[in-house]
């Protein structure tokens, strides 16, 4: 869940007067604030440089929404006003962040589980979920709830946000086949709750991808269930999920979209492209599935970017394949390198010896 709300002018000067309003007039009972904050402390992935100013929800603040809304409205719209870009955050689960890290300000939305509980309505069939929320926890209490429709995030890292921001799916089913609306705050930084309509939404992606918008929290529609049949479901999901490999390394999971016109996943067209193992730097194209890089220890996000790259020029020179990144990257990033042509079936490209 992130945009970026304006282009840096000059952060020397900007920063300097952002500081003295942060330290002023921010909610200082709702934010915290850092400066220079490693982003690889932040993200799934343990790569990133600094965020300029790193701005996030006290541990243990209770849950207000109308305040929250008002707090980061306060925020977005001095941003807004000064020409200071704001990167917006969740659980840094999809995401590479720049060794350079992040320009202007970074708010991370997270919020403790126990800080903000889901709340029924519409006779307990709705769920209202604030974007903070771990999926796993939302999907949690919905079972303790006996209700099914979110055993699909089971073990998915990430906010409620981001899982909507991207439409995240999983298992077959997506956010969007349980979503009935979104509370977020608009352009003009108004708190307003837009319902679900179908043709907003597809594969992995919907309509706040091109907005600058921030998402607040959203409703689901669920249905009563057994909860021990809902709770066995969510713990095969996650059990899959680590014989899949997905918490052996830092890692943010599926690195490509599969695209269903192929015929195949892309971890399938990887793997038939011989790159399971392949590696740049610290970061290598998993032994185990072809759509994980995984950081094997001192990887840097250039390195991970490279990789990327480098899979994505094979699949296109050599089948004829674009393949579509599924990871955001973030921040302070140079031009990307030229296309690679590479032509062995494995390859071991050190950036630092280019």
């Amino acid at each position: 869940m992130y945009y970026q709300l304006n282009p840096l002018k000059n952060d020397k000067k900007q920063m300097s007067p952002a500081k003295t309003w942060l330290s002023n007039r921010l909610y200082k009972d709702v934010f915290s604030v850092t400066y220079h904050e490693p982003m690889s402390e932040h993200t799934t992935f343990r790569t990133g440089g600094p965020a300029d100013v790193y701005v996030k929800l006290k541990p243990g603040s209770p849950y207000d929404r109308d305040k929250l809304a008002a707090a980061f409205a306060d925020l977005l719209r001095y941003a807004r006003d000064s020409g200071i870009p704001v990167q917006i955050i969740g659980g840094g689960a999809n995401i590479v962040v720049a060794d350079s890290g992040i320009r202007g300000i970074t708010l991370d939305t997270r919020i403790d589980d126990g800080a903000a509980h889901p709340i029924l309505a519409d006779y307990g069939a709705v769920l209202n979920v604030y974007a903070g929320i771990r999926s796993d926890a939302a999907a949690d209490f919905a079972m303790e709830n006996s209700l099914s429709g979110l055993e699909f995030l089971a073990g998915l890292p990430g906010t409620i946000g981001g899982a909507v921001w991207m439409n995240a799916r999983c298992w077959g089913k997506s956010v969007s086949d349980v979503l009935c609306g979104v509370d977020i705050l608009d352009e003009d930084f108004k708190l307003n709750f837009e319902p679900f309509s179908a043709g907003e939404w597809a594969y992995k992606s919907g309509p706040y991808q091109d907005r600058k918008i921030l998402i607040l929290a959203a409703s689901f529609n669920l249905k009563p269930d057994d909860r021990g049949a809902i709770q066995r479901q969510m713990a095969g999901y996650r059990l899959e999920r680590e014989q899949k490999g997905h918490f052996r390394y830092p890692s943010a999971g599926s690195v490509f979209k599969n695209n269903p016109d192929l015929g195949k996943s892309a971890g399938k067209i990887i793997e038939e492209l011989g790159l399971r193992g392949a590696r740049i730097g610290g970061a290598q194209v998993a032994d185990w599935h072809g759509n994980f890089i995984i950081n094997t220890g001192g990887a840097t996000s250039s390195d991970i970017r490279a990789l990327a790259l480098a899979v994505q020029s094979r699949a296109r020179l050599s089948m004829g394949i674009e393949l579509e990144h599924e990871i955001l990257f973030i921040g302070d990033w140079p031009p990307p390198p030229p296309v690679l042509n590479l032509t062995g079936r494995n390859f071991n490209w050190n950036l630092s010896e280019k």
